[in-house]
Formats: structure tokens, sequence, C-alpha cells
């Protein structure tokens, strides 16, 4: 799963990531509400990305980090 600070760098992300790696299949992007938060502005943004058939790869990891980098997010497990 990717974290990005809003919704646009989100959509963003899911869509290179789809162009780039088709076998990923759909990629979900949800919004993800701060503990205790209720103001949209403390919302961060998921993209759920689920392993490919073939399992995780030090290279695919690697690329979802600095993708998730590049738009100032990062990869978390499960």
């Amino acid at each position: 799963m990717l974290v990005l600070p809003d919704r646009d760098a989100a959509d963003e992300v899911a869509e290179d990531l789809s162009a780039r790696r088709p076998s990923l299949g759909d990629l979900d992007v949800v919004r993800d509400a701060l503990a205790g938060e209720d103001d949209a502005e403390d919302a961060q943004w998921l993209v759920v990305v689920e392993p490919p058939e073939t399992g995780w790869t030090a290279d695919l990891l690697a690329e979802l980090d600095a993708l998730a980098v590049e738009y100032h997010g990062w990869r978390e497990e499960g």
C-alpha cells in the first residue's frame, strides 16, 4: 500500500503504476482519515497494491518506494 498526502497524488500514482505494471491489475484509491480527525484536510490517500501472482520482487518494491517518495509519500506493508 502506498500512502500519499492528497487525492491528486494518489490518482496520479495509481495511473502511472497501472501503465508501468499492468500485471498489478486494478489499483484502488481510498481515503484514510487519521485517527480522531474529522477534517478532510487531515486525510491521507492510499493506493492499494496487491502482490502480483509471481510475488513481490526487490525491483518492484524499490519501484514502489521510489514512486511513493516522488509524490511525497511512502510505502507500508499490509
